[in-house]
């Protein structure tokens, strides 16, 4: 009976082992892509510092085009899912996708391209790869 406890004992250790290697092996992965830096991260993040904001929806190849533009830089630009926001995207007038609104007002429909959004915003845009 005590060879069984001990034997019991060892592998639910060894079993907690594993599961912890396992579960820190996973979120370090996890962590690494949010470290890296794309090369449009600065101009994104200026256009959301000045309030620009991109209406769009899922379905919508020109959203899509427009976000593969960006790559993994997308994630700093502000984004509103109109079929998931209607309330608001009905108070903004979004009338097409994508559009993009400026604090001051300004709107833009379809696609703008980044060279367009950087003369616009006044976005240093620098594509250097």
């Amino acid at each position: 009976m005590q060879n069984y406890n001990s034997k019991f004992k060892i592998l639910a250790a060894v079993s907690v082992i594993v599961v912890a290697v396992i579960v820190l092996s996973n979120s370090t992965r996890r962590a690494a892509p949010e470290s890296e830096s794309g090369p449009l991260d600065s101009f994104a993040q200026c256009l959301a510092e000045k309030g620009v904001t991109m209406y769009g929806a899922v379905w919508c190849p020109y959203c899509q085009n427009e976000k593969q533009r960006f790559g993994d830089s997308f994630k700093y630009v502000p984004y509103v899912e109109c079929p998931e926001n209607p309330k608001l995207c009905l108070e903004k007038r979004i009338e097409g996708y994508p559009t993009w609104i400026f604090p001051d007002g300004r709107r833009f429909e379809g696609e703008q391209g980044l060279e367009k959004l950087s003369a616009e915003s006044g976005c240093q845009l620098d594509i250097r790869q």
